[in-house]
């Protein structure tokens, strides 16, 4: 196999459409209306605050918070006068009762007018400062004038952070809620309880923190590696912690939804309590990831234990809503349990299902006893919805419809556009996640009204959240790398009108606004400098070609000189062709390059050719729907852990796949790869068949046993021929049969994963 390396500089020029004045109005959220006008007010240490119709009074909290952010960040402090005529170089506030979230901000030259109150004007010191910020001068800022007048599209514009996988200190939970607030967000969904911890102090019963809040180790990799540490981990909020917590996010007009978890997802619970379960066994807080057959029992002092925390959480959160969870509830041990099956009987109840409804409906009851309502994930719409409860879709959009078509309350955030622990660049480029692939420009597009839904039906969806799971974010800077930018997406995405948004310029935007996270010290991911790449085959010659691409530029929103480099021992070639003709391996890298500086991080890029290279394939039964993007003939490999789109994958089905050499070509070995990872279903093939052909009539059957090697995760089989003509070759790999008792996934279909397949 020969390889060779090269460099290349390819240029793309853009021109920016926007006008020279509306490009500084680069606030995130985008205002919902913004009048451009000449000039521009100068704010500095001598600007004052006036204050109209007794405004201290109404709003003396709003006005504190944005005269001690100026002294933090930048030593000035406003004066606050009530004297009307002083015009000049002031900021002029006046109350606005009618919505609540609603602000108008008047820039003109000599002066600022609000016009707000409470959340309206903590909304319009967030546009102040982004915009102070982007015009900032040594100790001046030079703010464009200008007329905004904004309101939100959505009531619910939340942020979820689980803290029990892994633990964050009280300062960072404070600074994420500061991230919020400043998108006009208004919900912080905090995830306090979990299998792997319990994260709140429940005075009545304090071996929730003293025994639930600590586990024995951790997973450390992928969870397919299955892999753990042996370090005693947790830690938990005491309850003036959260009353300390509660009151910052008030300040900031930011609601806190608390989310204790049940019927399932309770083993920090049933270790610290064990009577709770429908078994005698002992248990211990989980330290692997996943879901767990082990849940809270229906027994009367179950429910009992339910109401006693519940009671002490509603005195700690002021918000109308307690989220209970509800998702991913195993009926194992109900259906093997005495009390769980009487309970049934006793109800009328039909099955383990509306045993789940029942659970939830009765929490419910005791929620709304006590002025609050009851949210949960989309789980809690089976065997029945309760009476009042809101829905949280997050298992796609169904959820969601079928929720409000039943005039239930609905906040969207499915895994789609909507989980932030997801890629949101190459994978092989990016902090080890999950899985999943949403990139900034997706979360960008989400609309959270179903097109299934009617005017009246649309109108209880509340709105959307991102979701932070945190199984492989262990620290708070890997907290802000995922969730930063995404949640300034997000925000622009439900906070201004679909006629407002423009993806062109929030792509420009969000790159002058890095400085301002800068300003936070923020570890924010800047994946939208990296480059992609495809190879993609000529239709009428059958030749591949290297192509490369760039969020920036696919949006028409790169700067004039901006550069996408292909570099290789440190040498860059220049060449204005975008597309690069591919005849043999190589290897190398591209980066986004502006003016003479790199921006993002540097895409590797290897091409393996060999003598199936671009030859046509064919499949007698097609790979699975979730895995059928790749092509085993491209010259690109696939990846473990962390699975690209090069995989072609087959559930209880054979591979059998046909090649055309398109000449007749002696042949020496066959290469394939498949993937071994049983905690995912994944097995090796029983068996592999190779045939090879002449004609494509008569095949002959190679007895052949292949040499197995393991390599960065996957198996590679290859089979030695020995010098044989053909131009076609069939090859059969055999699925291993259904999974066994012992393994995960019992009695399903296993699945066989397949990569590149390479002939020399």
């Amino acid at each position: 196999m020969h390889h060779f390396k090269f460099t290349l500089l390819l240029f793309f020029v853009s021109v920016i459409n926007f006008p020279f004045a509306e490009a500084q109005i680069n606030v995130i959220p985008s205002p919902a209306s913004v009048d451009m006008m000449h000039g521009s007010f100068n704010m500095d240490k001598s600007t004052s605050i006036v204050l109209v119709d007794d405004i201290l009074k109404l709003n003396q909290k709003e006005i504190e918070q944005f005269n001690l952010w100026m002294q933090l960040q930048y030593g000035i402090k406003l004066n606050q006068v009530n004297n009307l005529k002083a015009t000049a170089n002031t900021i002029q506030i006046l109350s606005e009762t009618t919505e609540s979230e609603k602000y108008e901000l008047n820039i003109q030259g000599d002066k600022i007018k609000i016009k707000a109150s409470g959340e309206g004007l903590k909304n319009a010191f967030e546009t102040l400062k982004q915009l102070m910020h982007v015009n900032k001068k040594d100790e001046q800022f030079l703010i464009p004038s200008c007329f905004i007048t904004d309101s939100a599209q959505f009531k619910w514009r939340g942020m979820h952070l689980d803290v029990s996988r892994h633990f964050f200190e009280k300062q960072y939970i404070k600074k994420y809620i500061d991230y919020i607030s400043m998108y006009k967000m208004n919900v912080f969904h905090w995830h306090l309880t979990d299998d792997q911890g319990w994260r709140i102090e429940i005075k009545k019963y304090p071996k929730l923190t003293e025994v639930g809040a600590w586990r024995k180790g951790s997973m450390i990799g992928h969870y397919t590696a299955h892999q753990f540490d042996t370090l005693n981990y947790g830690g938990f909020y005491t309850q003036e912690d959260i009353k300390e917590i509660v009151a910052y996010a008030k300040l900031r007009h930011v609601t806190i939804v608390p989310e204790i978890e049940m019927p399932g997802h309770s083993l920090a619970a049933l270790a610290s309590y064990p009577q709770f379960a429908c078994t005698s066994a002992t248990f211990e807080v989980e330290k692997k990831w996943g879901v767990f057959n082990d849940v809270f029992c229906t027994k009367p002092e179950t429910f009992a234990f339910m109401e006693d925390v519940l009671t002490e959480i509603i005195v700690l959160f002021p918000g109308e809503y307690i989220h209970v969870g509800g998702d991913e509830c195993p009926k194992e041990r109900w259906k093997n349990c005495s009390n769980c099956q009487n309970l049934i009987k006793k109800e009328g109840l039909k099955d383990e299902h509306e045993l789940q409804s029942y659970f939830i409906q009765r929490i419910e009851k005791f929620l709304n006893k006590n002025n609050k309502k009851l949210i949960g994930w989309d789980e809690i719409l089976e065997g029945g919805l309760a009476q009042n409860a809101a829905v949280m879709s997050w298992r796609g959009i169904d959820g969601g419809i079928a929720a409000a078509k039943q005039h239930h309350y609905v906040v969207m955030t499915p895994g789609t556009h909507c989980y932030f622990d997801h890629y949101q660049g190459n994978p092989f480029m990016e902090p080890l996640a999950i899985g999943g692939f949403n990139p900034l420009e997706k979360v960008y597009t989400y609309n959270p009204i179903p097109s299934a839904l009617n005017e009246s039906e649309s109108k209880y969806i509340l709105g959307a959240q991102a979701n932070v799971w945190t199984e492989y974010i262990r620290t708070f800077k890997d907290v802000e790398y995922f969730a930063l930018p995404r949640m300034a997406a997000l925000a622009e995405a439900i906070w201004t009108p679909p006629e407002s948004k423009n993806i062109t310029r929030f792509l420009i935007n969000i790159q002058s606004h890095f400085g301002y996270l800068d300003l936070y010290k923020t570890n924010y991911s800047r994946s939208i400098y990296n480059i992609n790449y495809t190879i993609k085959k000529d239709s009428l010659n059958g030749a591949l070609h290297l192509n490369l691409s760039n969020v920036l530029f696919e949006n028409n929103a790169a700067f004039l000189g901006d550069t996408i480099v292909l570099i290789n021992d440190e040498k860059l070639i220049s060449n204005n062709n975008e597309s690069i003709l591919l005849n043999k391996s190589f290897s190398g890298s591209a980066q986004f390059r502006r003016k003479s500086a790199f921006l993002g991080k540097a895409t590797p890029i290897e091409f393996h050719y060999n003598r199936a290279t671009g030859k046509e394939i064919s499949f007698k039964n097609l790979p699975s729907e979730y895995y059928n993007k790749g092509n085993l003939t491209d010259g690109q490999k696939a990846h473990f852990p962390r699975i690209n789109n090069e995989w072609l994958a087959w559930s209880g089905q054979n591979m059998e796949a046909s090649i055309n050499l398109k000449d007749t070509l002696l042949l020496e070995s066959i290469n394939i790869g498949f993937l071994k990872n049983e905690q995912d279903w994944i097995y090796l093939p029983s068996d592999v068949e190779i045939f090879i052909s002449l004609d494509n009539l008569t095949f002959v059957k190679l007895d052949l046993k292949p040499n197995i090697s393991e390599h960065k995760g996957k198996h590679i089989y290859q089979f030695e021929i020995g010098k044989l003509n053909a131009q076609y070759i069939n090859i059969k790999a055999t699925c291993a049969a259904k999974i066994e008792a012992s393994k995960p996934g019992a009695g399903e279909n296993a699945w066989l994963f397949v990569d590149e397949i390479e002939v020399e």
